[in-house]
């Protein structure tokens, strides 16, 4: 009787440690960011990217698109062969299913369109992934018009509920599986 007492006081320890360590909360595990790279920080999620001479620069308010909250590009040759953005609050929606359709809506026309997939995203229960292609118009730093390029977006809901999308963008062979898969697991909703 004292063992059973003892496993079952040691099983109560064990997950009250790790509650109070914060994996307990429902959420999917921690993010994971490789060193050496840098973090886009918004009120609603985070997003890491790799840094470097022939990595992401991260765009100030000033450079970025007014609907975005946070933006790094990279570049060869003065032209843009990736981008990653954060939006914020860029629909009405009350799941991440809704967050998506609203997602996809903003996909420029003429887009391939894979539909949408669940995704596990530190910080939340639900979140959804869109992966598309589309060809570059090749205006003003794009890549040259006709250019192939991927897109993922990672869209559904923070904790105040409000909408994020993270959007990543690459030139076709500009950005490796490898790394497309450790920013997708960089990402944290807060």
């Amino acid at each position: 009787m004292k063992t059973r007492r003892t496993l079952l006081a040691a099983g109560l320890l064990t997950a009250l440690t790790a509650l109070l360590a914060g994996c307990g909360d429902g959420g999917s595990d921690s993010a994971a960011v490789p060193d050496g790279w840098g973090t886009l920080k918004t009120k609603g999620v985070d997003v890491s990217y790799p840094k470097g001479s022939d990595g992401y620069q991260e765009q100030s308010g000033a450079e970025r698109s007014k609907y975005n909250a946070a933006a790094a590009v990279r570049t060869e040759d003065g032209r843009a062969v990736s981008i990653i953005t954060v939006q914020l609050g860029f629909t009405q929606a009350d799941s991440a299913e809704q967050a998506a359709i609203g997602a996809e809506a903003g996909i420029q026309m003429g887009a391939s369109v894979k539909g949408d997939k669940d995704v596990k995203l530190a910080g939340t229960d639900e979140a959804k992934r869109i992966d598309f292609s589309f060809k570059s118009g090749g205006q003003d730093s794009d890549p040259p018009k006709g250019t192939p390029v991927n897109g993922v977006i990672l869209t559904g809901l923070d904790s105040s509920d409000t909408t994020f999308a993270i959007r990543v963008d690459a030139v076709a062979g500009k950005l490796s599986d490898a790394d497309l898969n450790r920013i997708i697991k960089s990402v944290e909703v807060h």
